[in-house]
């Protein structure tokens, strides 16, 4: 029984170097962490009071374009763009909102038409689109990030 003894404590000494892991080192957990990344895509994106309440991801990137079209065509519908809407019914305006919250846009004009005065329609829009409700930028990863996209505004619809 002596000699069991002696044999189980020895082997329960050598059996724990089975059970020890490897403990990964922080490169390779943040390598790995970087891996799992889609660098394409924001995790949470930009939003407005008015859509804080929804939880679906898409449900909300919904209501924040929504909410800015209606906005926008708000601030610049009872302006003189709609003289230059009889040859441009549609403008595409690029939209950035920045991790700081700040917002810039910058109107698009279709190349083939010059039957209106983009300068005009360009200072329109941005003196027009001044005190823009807070809009809380993109997060990626909980950092804030900038993103920038295009939306059109229909100016007059038939």
């Amino acid at each position: 029984m002596k000699h069991f003894c002696y044999f189980f404590f020895i082997f329960l000494l050598a059996s724990c170097q089975y059970f020890e892991k490897r403990v990964p080192s922080e490169e390779e957990l943040l390598q790995k962490r970087l891996k799992e990344i889609n660098w394409n895509e924001v995790t949470v994106y930009p939003s407005v009071a008015e859509c804080d309440s929804i939880l679906d991801k898409e449900l909300k990137k919904e209501c924040f374009f929504r909410y800015l079209t209606e906005v926008i065509h708000q601030k610049i519908a009872p302006d003189s763009l709609l003289t230059n809407a009889k040859v441009l019914d549609t403008i595409e305006v690029r939209i950035t909102v920045f991790p700081d919250s700040k917002i810039t846009f910058e109107p698009l004009f279709p190349s083939d038409s010059l039957t209106y005065d983009k300068q005009k329609t360009d200072s329109i829009i941005k003196a027009r689109l001044t005190d823009f409700p807070k809009i809380e930028p993109a997060q990626k990863e909980g950092i804030p990030v900038k993103t920038q996209f295009i939306l059109p505004v229909i100016l007059k619809a038939d």
